[in-house]
């Protein structure tokens, strides 16, 4: 949290396993986690690991500018996106620098990075020019970049084409999205399109079986058929609710607003099935599903879980 505490709970009761704080640093973003280690990124760019069993801290290592999103740990690598645009590899097992890949940034952008994804023996991530890019996980060497959002207009606003929101690696295939650009499927190996569709979104999507579900940057809920991108249905009750990515679990789409309410829509056809309060803060990180639970946490740390029936 901001106030440098990082805890651990219990996923099936809530319950404090262990808790860390270092009043000196303002964690941002949220962690990353594997079975034996949490990485948490700061305001002054710092990043911690830390003992996923005791909270214990394993290292630490400065950074060129403030994390303001998630790191991603899989496959021997830690992955860290500065604010200034570069995109760290850290060894795991002590934090020290592997690799950096830089990308200019533009003079105005929303302010939030798509947080680094890692799979496939690259790692993916979203930037201010609307560009996604694959580096090598080994050495950060450029593999392939897309234009999801070339940032078109008269002004520096109408220019904004963030590719801010959650990137999905599903079936060898890259689902994005961009501020003032498209929803698109690329192919993981090579950057190749697959299909894509205009849509202006800073949250994000996520990806089920067969729809690929993403909340738009007005509030609107869309599904699009995995396989071609045609659009399957669109939900627009939530407009201007500010929401959150969106989850999937079991047959229902999961999003969460400003005023704290946590959504569940029909997969089948968007239509609404439940609604629930976490609290009076926004909800702005996507919810986390385990199994048959949903886990969301809003502005103030406070943390639910829902089970779906």
């Amino acid at each position: 949290s901001v106030d440098g505490a990082v805890q651990a709970l219990d996923a099936s009761n809530g319950r404090t396993l262990w808790s860390v704080r270092d009043k000196k640093l303002r964690w941002s973003g949220g962690p990353a986690a594997s079975d034996d280690l949490v990485v948490v990124g700061s305001l002054n760019g710092q990043v911690r690991g830390f003992s996923a069993v005791d909270g214990s801290e394993r290292w630490h290592t400065q950074l060129s500018s403030e994390v303001i999103c998630a790191p991603a740990i899989a496959d021997g690598v830690v992955a860290v996106r500065s604010q200034d645009g570069r995109l760290f590899g850290l060894d795991p097992a002590d934090g020290t620098q592997r690799w950096v890949y830089e990308q200019t940034v533009p003079v105005l952008s929303l302010r939030g990075n798509a947080s680094p994804l890692i799979g496939n023996g690259f790692v993916f991530d979203g930037y201010d020019s609307g560009r996604i890019v694959a580096v090598r996980q080994t050495d950060g060497a450029p593999a392939w970049s897309q234009v999801l959002s070339a940032g078109e207009g008269r002004t520096e606003v109408e220019r904004l084409a963030d590719s801010d929101g959650r990137l999905v690696l599903d079936n060898d295939q890259i689902f994005a999205t961009s501020y003032h650009g498209q929803i698109a499927a690329f192919y993981a190996d090579s950057g190749r399109p697959a299909w894509a569709r205009e849509l202006s979104s800073f949250a994000g999507l996520a990806v089920g079986a067969t729809a690929v579900v993403v909340s738009d940057a007005d509030g609107n809920v869309w599904a699009f058929d995995r396989q071609s991108g045609a659009n399957l249905w669109k939900q627009e009750g939530l407009l201007h609710r500010w929401l959150s990515p969106p989850a999937i679990v079991g047959n229902y789409a999961v999003v969460g607003d400003l005023e704290g309410y946590v959504h569940w829509l029909s997969l089948a056809d968007g239509s609404f099935s439940a609604r629930e309060r976490v609290g009076k803060k926004p909800i702005e990180s996507a919810p986390v599903v385990s199994g048959d639970t949903v886990y969301v946490e809003d502005a103030s740390g406070r943390i639910a879980a829902f089970r779906t029936q």
